[in-house]
């Protein structure tokens, strides 16, 4: 099992940044892509950005160019760079793995969540 820990979600203003974290920690083989998602009130949960051990990035069109998502393979961590924030990204963020279990099974497992509020 895989446990996600989230966390730097905080009230700011438009126009402003935060820096979200994810550390994935428990027994497994292999973490695989990691990243986060997000709900806002009464929508649907959506990608926000994802990253593969390799790197590579996968980004939503509403996010390009103002986030950016990076990964430290050492510290099975991730980070969130989230700058230019607008109030349409509050949201509750979630971290989510895709990783090889010790069993050698394919698993997904998500975080608790952060809220992350922009004011106008």
């Amino acid at each position: 099992q895989v446990q996600l820990v989230e966390s730097g979600g905080d009230l700011v203003q438009a126009g402003g940044s935060l820096r979200l974290s994810c550390a994935a920690s428990g027994r497994f083989f292999k973490i695989n892509t990691m990243g986060w998602y997000r709900q806002a009130p009464g929508k649907e949960r959506e990608l926000v950005a994802d990253i593969t051990s390799g790197h590579s990035t996968n980004y939503a069109d509403s996010v390009k160019g103002r986030f950016a998502i990076s990964r430290d393979n050492a510290k099975n961590t991730i980070y969130l760079q989230m700058n230019k924030l607008e109030p349409e990204d509050t949201a509750v963020y979630y971290c989510f793995t895709n990783y090889l279990s010790s069993r050698g099974q394919l698993t997904n497992s998500w975080g608790q969540g952060t809220q992350v509020t922009v004011s106008s």
